[in-house]
């Protein structure tokens, strides 16, 4: 039976008991921030459990991709993995263990055709209820295992959540895969006993602290490992011999010379690449980017200790895409969505693989060298400090150094390594600050006892409210007078406050005895907005009723701007594929700013496709419409939502058009339709980061200024070069192309009149205690013309020491030159350079032979050029 056809037979059971099926969910849980990867089948189920939504039927089953970090370490023994395939099914207290256990027997002896004298079954120590359903169905009472509650009672999906006892379900291999123990059984770890499925009777709600409840009703989960049950069936010694990976590690070996194949090392290599690869495929076609964080780091972690296996196994550059290309002709019929993102796929492997490949030749040398010396010194482990310069100058996980190491007998400083990157973190934390402005409040609005502010942006612009409380420079509170400083509490406004990278709105609120201009708005708590101004009249004080009004237009200005990055997003995920993923942004009166996950450069067409679609999806003038909804509901319908971002039970879906072109949730404020955003342009698009890009754009007024400016720019040029706008490409063309032709004639000028200028200079060499030494000032524009002056100058003096310095770009450029006689009796130019730049207020470096500097101060060049006699004298003495 093909792994095809378990998962086909697993659902179609299921949905003849009454069962609805789900698809599979994302690698990528969005809807868990405790969990960094999905790790079971009963994450996408945990809301329904919960009683936090509404289950689609009482009775699902899926087959859930799933990822646990957990394993990475035992990859390549027979049976753990890291990606696998989960088959479940599940009741949202409908039915519990008896049926639970009944279908699980039917389903492994009926439909599978397991023989029942192969399996047996363990339950929990003191579940007498599982342990008599397993009796009733006439399962001898000699093959049920009792075990604790390592073994038997499955924890919650993260750090809290349904959990319970399980019985699990058990194959054994045979008696040649046993051990000598008496009390051989599951859980024995032998290797004779594979689980194939557990069934967890989830009955209790763990909270953070370990502390477990009663849930309102029962559940079931259950899990199936498809590549286990796929290995049993088709009577394979390992997961790696079944049909999933067959295909994967036949590629791996067809690319591999015959030498790289001996040994149980080569081999257990094969599958670990095989697994990782496969891994990899799958997380990325979920949307995770390689990086050094979180579950970014997961996937670089796996895809470069595959490539680092595949050097030793003597695979070819670009191996990781062959085997992802076989990962997805095995697995698209199942996952199609690995065939429509098959090269942004093969775009991150092979990104990722020329950016390792760049340094993992000299970074292995480098490891070896350090294994070497740690041996040679009788060290047991290499230092901290030596794993994190490998991991960050040459990318090298530091759990890849480990397994290096450990293949030699090393151990590494792990405690060591985590301080040196506590560190960085602290220095990068350090440097995010620089430039920035901390936020201070002239009350302490956690202490005071303030109802929370009701927000009513979303419907008006303006509002009658009563001011609850005031606070002024100088710490006086309850009133403030004409320009002082002053923060102001209602109990009711219309102005927003700067959240989820929408700045805050301006206005005024006016009083009968005074008013405030409000520059700024901000959360004091979650549930405190603070408006922040300037008394501009009169007084305000605590008590009166007053006016909030919020700019119209500049608001209105934002609102284009923010529903246009709504458009952007949906636009690019459109164009460049479904991995796109917000990861900032930022919305303010005059332009956007949006940044999102891309690997690799976006082309200018794939630009000008992006604002076609958004300036399409304006000109349909597409209704703008918002519904508070549950969360779960929300990402149900399809809505987008940031990982990063903390959302409460209900959330705002902002939706446009009809079919919706975009789904989102989100709290800012928005137009009422697409054609009120009026012209769109994207301004700039570039890189801010591994796997991270920024795209600026401007929309309405801002728009139109940007394209009057563009304009000024054509016509200013049109009049000065004498040609109409569309003739003006071809002229540009032509004036660079003089301009270059002139600048190759002026080059070769110069060179020839340097050439002549340094026969002239010869005659100013002198001897330094036996050493012919020349430093001189030249005329030259360029650094490509002093070494060329160098170079001549050092050939005609055979023996010595040349220093030049000239003026480049109006900044003083030296270079020193040393001959290869004088190199050998230990002089070195980069050292002469150093003190020669430092007289002139700059630094520089290079080899023996030659070196290079610059300098700050241009007065002091003719200084720095005298010190160098003296700076001779010294290094011949």
């Amino acid at each position: 039976m093909t792994a095809d056809e378990i998962r086909s037979l697993f659902l179609s059971f299921f949905e003849s008991k009454g069962h609805k099926i789900l698809p599979s969910s994302s690698l990528v849980p969005y809807t868990d921030p405790t969990l960094l990867l999905t790790t079971a089948g009963m994450v996408q189920i945990k809301p329904y459990f919960l009683g936090e939504a509404t289950p689609p039927s009482p009775r699902l089953a899926s087959c859930q991709k799933c990822f646990r970090t957990t394993d990475i370490d035992s990859v390549g023994d027979a049976r753990h993995l890291t990606f696998f395939e989960m088959l479940g099914n599940f009741s949202v207290g409908d039915y519990f263990k008896e049926e639970a256990i009944n279908w699980g027997w039917e389903f492994v002896t009926r439909r599978l055709g397991m023989p029942r004298e192969r399996l047996l079954v363990s339950v929990f120590r003191d579940d007498d209820e599982a342990f008599n359903y397993w009796r009733k169905i006439g399962f001898p009472e000699e093959k049920i295992f009792r075990c604790g509650e390592k073994d038997n009672f499955w924890g919650p999906a993260g750090d809290s959540g349904p959990c319970g006892p399980c019985s699990e379900i058990h194959w054994d291999c045979g008696n040649e895969y046993g051990c000598d123990r008496v009390d051989c059984g599951p859980g024995c770890g032998c290797g004779r006993f594979v689980e194939i499925w557990n069934l967890v009777f989830t009955q209790f709600n763990q909270d953070k602290q370990g502390r477990r409840t009663p849930l309102p009703k029962p559940n079931i989960d259950t899990g199936m490992g498809l590549e286990r049950v796929a290995m049993v069936l088709q009577g394979k010694r390992n997961v790696y011999q079944c049909d999933l990976f067959a295909p994967i590690v036949g590629r791996i070996k067809s690319l591999s010379p015959a030498d790289g194949l001996n040994g149980e090392t080569a081999e257990k290599a094969v599958k670990i690449v095989a697994e990782h690869g496969r891994g990899a495929v799958f997380l990325i076609s979920d949307g995770v980017i390689p990086s050094n964080e979180g579950r970014g780091y997961v996937l670089r972690r796996i895809l470069r200790r595959s490539m680092a296996l595949g050097k030793r196994l003597g695979l070819p550059q670009g191996f990781l895409n062959e085997v992802g290309q076989t990962v997805i002709n095995k697995m698209g019929g199942a996952y199609p969505d690995l065939v429509s993102n098959r090269d942004y796929i093969h775009k991150v492997i092979r990104i990722e693989e020329e950016r390792f490949d760049r340094t993992i030749d000299l970074g292995l040398g480098i490891l070896e060298g350090i294994m070497a010396g740690a041996k040679s010194r009788n060290i047991s482990a290499i230092a901290g400090t030596e794993v994190f310069r490998l991991y960050d100058t040459y990318g090298f996980p530091a759990e890849l150094t480990a397994e290096i190491a450990a293949e030699q007998g090393l151990a590494i400083d792990a405690g060591g390594f985590e301080k040196e990157m506590t560190q960085q973190k602290e220095r990068a934390r350090a440097a995010a600050k620089f430039g920035t402005r901390e936020r201070t409040f002239l009350a302490d609005y956690n202490s005071l006892a303030l109802p929370p502010t009701q927000f009513v942006g979303y419907e008006t612009t303006a509002t009658e409210a009563k001011v609850l409380f005031v606070a002024a420079e100088g710490g006086a509170e309850g009133a403030a007078s004409q320009g002082q400083e002053v923060e102001v509490v209602l109990d009711i406004t219309p102005f927003y406050g700067e959240k989820g990278g929408q700045v805050a709105d301006t206005g005024r609120i006016a009083g009968s005895d005074g008013w405030v201009e409000v520059a700024d708005v901000q959360w004091a708590r979650s549930d405190i907005i603070v408006h922040r101004g300037k008394v501009g009249r009169g007084q305000l004080r605590v008590g009166e009723t007053v006016r909030a009004e919020v700019s119209p237009e500049r608001r209105l200005d934002i609102a284009r701007n923010h529903t246009a990055t709504h458009l952007i997003q949906a636009a690019l995920r459109q164009v460049l594929g479904q991995h796109v993923r917000q990861s900032g942004s930022l919305v303010d009166p005059d332009k956007l700013r949006f940044d999102f996950s891309q690997m690799g450069e976006v082309s200018g067409e794939q630009l000008r496709s992006v604002q076609r679609l958004v300036n399409e999806r304006i000109r349909d003038n597409a209704p703008v419409q918002t519904e508070v909804l549950p969360y779960n509901e929300a990402l149900a319908r399809g809505a987008t939502a940031i990982f990063e971002e903390k959302y409460g039970e209900t959330v705002r879906l902002v939706k446009i058009g009809e079919p919706s072109f975009s789904q989102e949730l989100c709290g800012g404020t928005h137009l009422k339709s697409t054609g009120q955003i009026g012209p769109f342009y994207v301004i700039s698009e570039g890189s801010i980061g591994s796997g991270l890009r920024r795209l600026e754009a401007a929309t309405g007024r801002g728009a139109e200024l940007y394209a009057e400016e563009r304009m000024k720019v054509l016509d200013r040029l049109s009049e000065e070069l004498k040609v109409s706008c569309p003739d003006l490409p071809a002229r540009v063309c032509a004036l660079v192309e003089d301009f270059e032709e002139e600048r190759k004639k002026s080059a070769a000028l110069e060179k020839e009149l340097a050439r002549r200028d340094a026969e002239s200079l010869l005659g100013r060499v002198v001897q330094v205690d036996g050493l012919k030494v020349l430093a001189a000032r030249v005329s030259v524009s360029s650094p490509e013309t002093l070494r060329e002056i160098g170079d001549l100058l050092r050939d005609r003096l055979q023996s010595g020491v040349v220093v030049l310095g000239a003026l480049i770009n109006d900044k003083p450029s030296f270079i020193a030159m040393v001959t290869p006689d004088l190199v050998k009796r230990g002089f070195h130019a980069g050292d002469i350079i150093k003190k020669v730049a430092r007289v002139a207020g700059g630094g520089g470096g290079g080899k023996a032979d030659m070196a290079q500097a610059g300098a700050r101060d241009k007065e002091k060049l003719e200084d720095a050029l005298a010190e160098v006699k003296a700076i001779l004298k010294k290094a011949v003495s």
